[in-house]
């Protein structure tokens, strides 16, 4: 058997109570466009996870997910302020401006996380006719570079967002990882600091396919179910995505599966942190690993496993766990590492 990939955690395969509620929903007909049981039961799991005034919207994947959430809180003036490596910056093909004839205001991060002084730096275009009007804030849950914004950093932006007319945005595509790393609930991370739309992964922690826009806004609300049929993303047969969040609930499949990944990450982390050639540029908070490694060791790594060379002039590399990653491989790709570095 091969090594599994440690380039993404969309590498992985599905795991296997995701695919049987796959197959236990298709075994009979089903009203489409979720006006099925298993939509039903779904969306009240996500009220009991998140609270009731939490208004649930699946879509098939993360870039759908962002934009079409993104879009529900925007006029076509306004734009949304993010740091510059943001996944609806840099890795989703100009889907945002192009759908919702919006502007992104990109600020500089050195290790993901947006400030809120360089947010106050958008906020002096407010007024002006001639420039885009700042309106959202959105960030990453992890981040690009791994990091994990603690429930004080999130409630922090959601109030400086409210007290400035601005709302707050959160791409969880990788939320369960972050829940697992701070050892906090959904509720606690996302509904209690006040946040007001959240796009909320599944694909990236065992699921096959599958997002939900979360909505907390009520002029947001309004607008999803229309944006989402007008962008397509409402998917006819939706009981094969709301049976499949089912099933990440049941037992806290979601918590085993992240908490399985960021394991992995730490033994990784822990045994190379201090090889000579190695630099870490970010927290390690979750199952995500940026650094630095001397070219030379690149190729014989990755005739070990891939793994995505992010900036060639820096050999800058990212290594990411995934939910069935296991502790043999980690050890395995540890020796290798050994091996190229000579320890």
């Amino acid at each position: 058997m091969n090594m599994k990939m440690f380039g993404s955690d969309n590498d992985s395969g599905v795991h296997e109570k995701i695919l049987e509620a796959i197959c236990n929903c298709n075994v009979e007909h089903a009203n489409p466009y979720g006006n099925d049981i298993y939509t039903e039961n779904a969306i009240a799991k996500f009220k009991e996870v998140f609270g009731e005034k939490a208004d649930v919207f699946f879509v098939p994947n993360g870039t759908g997910a962002n934009v079409i959430g993104l879009s529900s809180m925007l006029k076509p003036f306004e734009g949304v302020v993010c740091v510059e490596s943001a996944h609806i910056n840099v890795d989703e093909c100009g889907a945002f401006e192009r759908f919702t004839g919006s502007k992104l205001l990109k600020v500089p991060s050195k290790n993901g996380k947006i400030k809120i002084e360089d947010i106050e730096k958008t906020l002096s275009a407010v007024g002006n006719e001639h420039r885009v009007q700042p309106k959202v804030i959105s960030i990453s849950q992890i981040s690009e570079y791994g990091t994990v914004y603690t429930v004080d950093e999130i409630r922090e932006l959601a109030d400086f967002a409210h007290k400035n007319g601005l709302l707050l945005h959160v791409d969880g595509a990788r939320i369960s990882n972050a829940a697992v790393a701070l050892g906090v609930t959904f509720k606690e991370m996302i509904t209690d600091t006040g946040v007001d739309v959240l796009s909320f992964g599944g694909t990236k922690n065992g699921m096959m396919y599958g997002e939900a826009i979360v909505s907390f806004n009520a002029e947001s609300t309004k607008n999803l179910k229309y944006a989402r049929k007008q962008g397509m993303q409402l998917i006819s047969k939706m009981r094969y995505i709301s049976a499949q969040f089912l099933a990440f609930f049941e037992d806290d499949l979601w918590a085993k599966n992240a908490k399985q990944a960021n394991d992995m990450t730490k033994l990784l982390y822990n045994a190379v942190k201090d090889i000579e050639g190695i630099n870490i540029v970010a927290s390690v908070d979750a199952n995500i690993i940026m650094a630095t490694i001397p070219k030379e060791w690149i190729e014989p790594l990755q005739k070990k496993t891939f793994f995505y060379v992010l900036d060639e002039k820096r050999n800058l590399v990212r290594w990411v766990m995934s939910y069935d990653t296991l502790e043999s491989e980690v050890n395995d790709f540890i020796d290798e590492i050994k091996k190229v570095s000579g320890k």
